[in-house]
C-alpha cells in the first residue's frame, strides 16, 4: 500500500515545509492543490519554482507526486507542468446540479463531451483525470451514476478520484463502489465522514479493513491518501497524520491477513 497526503492540510505553510513535514512523517507522496481559498501550493510552486524546482523539491525529501488537486482552478493552466514532472493524475470535481435518474445518461453523456479537450491534454502530457464524487447535487454521487461514467467513458485516461467521506453522507457502500470502480479507480481518499480530526482513520468509529480489502482484491495500485477537511495548526495536523498512517498501515496488514 503506497500512502500519499494532501498539502490543503498544511495551507498556511509554503510548500517546502509542507514538503518537509510530510516526507518526516513517512509517506511516500504529496497530493498538491491549486489554489483553494487561502492554499496556493501548486500555483506558487509552478510560478516560483517551476517543473525543475519542484522536481528537485520532491526528489530532495524523496517523495513521490501522487497528484494536483484543480478543484476552484481547472487542469489547463498545470497541464504542461505535470507532463514535465513526468504526467501523473489531476484530481478535479464532477459537475455540479441534481441529476433524475431517467436523465443520468445525458447528462453523463454532454459531461465527457465537455472533458474531450482535456482528455486531449491529458493524453498530450502523460496524465491522468480523476473526478471525485461528492454527496447530492452533483453528477457522480450514486453508485447508478458510477455505473454510467464507466460505461460512457470514452478514455483510459479518466477515472475516479473515490472520497467514502461522500458516499458515507448518501449510505452508500464504500466497499460496493471500489468494487465496481475496479481499474476505472485512479486515486482513493482515506476519508470518513465524521467531526473535525475524525474524519481521519485511526479517530473516527470507521473500520477501514473492508475498504483495504476490497482495494486488494481489485488490484489497486494507486495511492491510499488520508484527509480531512479543515486544517488543524501544523503541529497537531502533523500528529493526527502520524496517527492515521500507523493506523492504515495496521489495519492493512489485517485487510491481507483476513
Amino acid at each position: 500500500m503506497r500512502l500519499s497526503t494532501s498539502s490543503v492540510q498544511f495551507g498556511s505553510l509554503p510548500i517546502e515545509r509542507v514538503c518537509e513535514r510530510i516526507a518526516a512523517l513517512g509517506f511516500d507522496a504529496i497530493d498538491i492543490w491549486a489554489e483553494f481559498y487561502a492554499c496556493r501550493h501548486l500555483d506558487d510552486a509552478a510560478e516560483r519554482l517551476g517543473a525543475d524546482g519542484l522536481r528537485d523539491l520532491l526528489a530532495k525529501h524523496n517523495l513521490q507526486l501522487s497528484a494536483i488537486t484543480v478543484y476552484l482552478s481547472s487542469y489547463e493552466p498545470f497541464a504542461k507542468l505535470l507532463g514535465r514532472l513526468g504526467g501523473g493524475i489531476a484530481i478535479r470535481s464532477a459537475p455540479e446540479g441534481e441529476v433524475v435518474p431517467e436523465d443520468l445518461t445525458r447528462h453523463m453523456k454532454s459531461f465527457f463531451e465537455q472533458l474531450k479537450p482535456l482528455i486531449d491534454l491529458a493524453e498530450q502530457y502523460d496524465s491522468y483525470l480523476a473526478i471525485e464524487n461528492y454527496a447530492s447535487g452533483f453528477l457522480l454521487t450514486t453508485l447508478d451514476s458510477f455505473k454510467a461514467f464507466m460505461d460512457l467513458n470514452p478514455s483510459p485516461r479518466v477515472g475516479v478520484a473515490l472520497a467514502p467521506y461522500h458516499l458515507q453522507a448518501n449510505g452508500t457502500s464504500v466497499t460496493e463502489a471500489i468494487r465496481l470502480l475496479d481499474d476505472q479507480l485512479l486515486f482513493f481518499y482515506a476519508w470518513q465522514r465524521q467531526p473535525e480530526l475524525n474524519q481521519l482513520p485511526g479517530y473516527g468509529t470507521t473500520d477501514v479493513v473492508p475498504w483495504l480489502k476490497a482495494l486488494a482484491e481489485i488490484g489497486y495500485a494507486g495511492y491510499v491518501n488520508p484527509f480531512m477537511r479543515g486544517e488543524p495548526e501544523p503541529d497537531a495536523m502533523c500528529a493526527a497524520l502520524s496517527t492515521s498512517r500507523d493506523h492504515l498501515l495496521t489495519r492493512h496488514q489485517r485487510a491481507l491477513a483476513d
